[in-house]
């Protein structure tokens, strides 16, 4: 439809809609904090490995701890319908992994060299944040220093986590 704006399903899954911007930053900030905390001990296939099973386990949680709310909150018990939905709303966390997932995975296959893996997943987490940032600021229409700010929140966030795996490395 012409003039239609709403975001692409595939763009909102990838990047978080309007409303899903959280989920992205959320899973994002879990992967890089997990590629950090483990990078120095585990060859990439093991953290790829550790960085997919602590997302989807981080995503179940939150999952079902969103569907406790709103059992509670409607006064309605769990449904599988609800519980989906729930799921479906948050898939953006667990999808913030394929980037830095699919960078380890090629450290590991050797098609880049191991410690280049790493950082190439540190810096899809932080290009996501800045992204992220930006589309915040023009969701919520906050102009050109509103941008600029959002922009450097979620990246100092990010370089919080990056010089923070720089380290513990080094």
């Amino acid at each position: 439809m012409e003039g239609d704006r709403s975001p692409s399903r595939a763009k909102r899954i990838l990047l978080g809609g309007p409303g899903g911007i959280a989920e992205t930053v959320y899973g994002t900030l879990v992967v890089m904090a997990t590629v950090t905390a483990a990078a120095s001990d585990a060859h990439p296939w093991n953290l790829a490995v550790i960085v997919t099973v602590t997302v989807l386990v981080l995503w179940i949680a939150h999952v079902y701890a969103e569907a406790l709310s709103a059992s509670i909150e409607s006064g309605l018990g769990l449904s599988r319908a609800g519980l989906a939905a729930i799921a479906g709303h948050e898939v953006a966390i667990p999808l913030a992994a394929v980037g830095p997932v699919a960078a380890l995975v090629l450290g590991a296959a050797g098609v880049l060299r191991e410690d280049s893996a790493i950082w190439l997943a540190l810096a899809i987490g932080t290009v996501v944040l800045a992204v992220e940032g930006a589309r915040y600021a023009r969701v919520g229409q906050l102009g050109p220093v509103g941008t600029l700010t959002a922009v450097a929140v979620n990246l100092a966030i990010g370089l919080l986590v990056v010089g923070l795996k720089a380290l513990l490395v080094h």
